[in-house]
């Protein structure tokens, strides 16, 4: 979002209004299915759907290369974002430092690591709300102090492209962001740990929009805040430090410093689901249970969080790593859509609750409008390697 909005303005606006609606369409529609059956995603596709095991399989596969690649970006810039903070208040030196950015990285996966280790999902929970709560007002006051015309943030859900070199891979970047499959996929082993069933379908499509609404307002409050501090002065965001000094000529440097916590604590919000989606799609795939105290998903995370070191032990530019990474998460999309759209239109399974021409229209609309990110992003690819 702070990419495009420095390089492009409000241009791609459009794309994270589309990505956010249909989330909102696909996580009502796994939600829906999880209450109403009280069974999860992969558990079903493997055993409802005809050769579902080889698609369950496929998902698991892409869903979890996507997000360990994904990990890696996150956590280099996220690590990068805390050194410089503290090199703000604490140094005036200009230089970078490895072994310092290395070290911030490894103390913060080996901390969150620990962190899934003492408790179930309730206390994740908590610790997500903190971060992401911490991250939506810290961008939130940003936006404001370098608020746009409402005439640009308008013509920004103008659909269109930039026909630049990187444009189409930041296109594929922000619907791999937002338009996330393990969001969904993981969603019913999320409300089957919660205890929800038929009698919360209301809860669930209330949770549904209210997710997809916040994801909207903090998405879109960086995207302004970048194109108010950068696009309109000519700046772009080529590395982190780019990112930390751009509010300071305006309001000084704890405003910097609440806009770096903003982006620190996206990134810690996205390393505690990152971690857990391995084992919590294997374990589905088998018996449909979140079991956060087996070998099984000690090992699978510690894995994870050895992968998601790649970016800070190369040392490699945690901006350019962080959207290369976010557009691998795309092409596992058209198959996360299409098995819901299977099961959730099962009227033995569904009964009263089989979803409507609105809600079919809109999972039809999702897939091919994730099949047209998925051809982008592999026309991206192409020319950006």
């Amino acid at each position: 979002m702070i990419k495009a909005g420095s390089e492009f303005g409000m241009q791609l606006l459009w794309v994270l209004f589309l990505s956010v609606l249909f989330s909102w369409v696909l996580m009502e529609a796994y939600g829906r299915y999880a209450v109403v059956t009280g069974e999860t995603a992969m558990h079903s596709i493997r055993g409802k759907i005809r050769y579902g095991n080889i698609l369950a399989i496929l998902i698991i596969i892409g869903v979890v290369l996507a997000q360990w690649t994904c990990l890696s970006g996150i956590l280099g810039l996220t690590s990068n974002a805390l050194f410089e903070l503290f090199r703000l208040f604490f140094s005036s030196d200009n230089t970078g430092n490895y072994l310092a950015v290395l070290g911030i990285a490894v103390f913060l996966i080996a901390t969150l690591y620990a962190m899934l280790l003492v408790g179930e999902y309730s206390f994740f929970e908590k610790i997500l709300v903190i971060f992401v709560t911490i991250m939506g007002i810290s961008f939130i006051v940003s936006m404001f102090i370098v608020l746009p015309s409402p005439g640009e943030i308008a013509r920004g859900f103008i659909p269109s492209i930039p026909q630049v070199p990187g444009g189409k891979l930041l296109v594929a970047a922000f619907v791999g962001t937002t338009m996330a499959a393990p969001t969904f996929v993981v969603r019913p082993l999320l409300m089957k740990g919660k205890g929800w069933g038929i009698n919360n379908t209301r809860e669930q499509s209330r949770d549904a929009l209210t997710s997809a609404i916040l994801m909207f307002i903090i998405s879109g409050s960086i995207m302004v805040t970048a194109t108010g501090a950068l696009f309109h002065e000519g700046k772009v965001i080529h590395k982190v430090l780019d990112m930390v000094y751009t509010l300071e000529p305006l309001v000084g440097k704890y405003a910097v410093a609440i806009f770096i916590v903003g982006a620190l604590s996206a990134g810690l919000s996205s390393v505690f689901p990152i971690l857990m989606v391995a084992p919590l799609l294997i374990a589905d795939y088998k018996k449909g249970e979140l079991d956060t105290k087996s070998k099984q998903f000690k090992v699978l995370t510690a894995i994870a969080a050895l992968i998601g070191l790649t970016v800070p032990v190369t040392g490699a530019n945690p901006i350019v790593a962080q959207i290369v990474t976010q557009v691998s998460a795309v092409f596992v999309l058209p198959f996360v859509i299409g098995a819901i759209l299977i099961l959730i239109n099962n009227k033995k399974e569904m009964g009263d609750h089989k979803p409507g021409l609105l809600l079919n229209t809109g999972l039809i609309s999702a897939l091919i409008f994730a099949c047209f990110i998925a051809y982008t992003g592999v026309i991206a690819l192409r020319q950006f390697l």
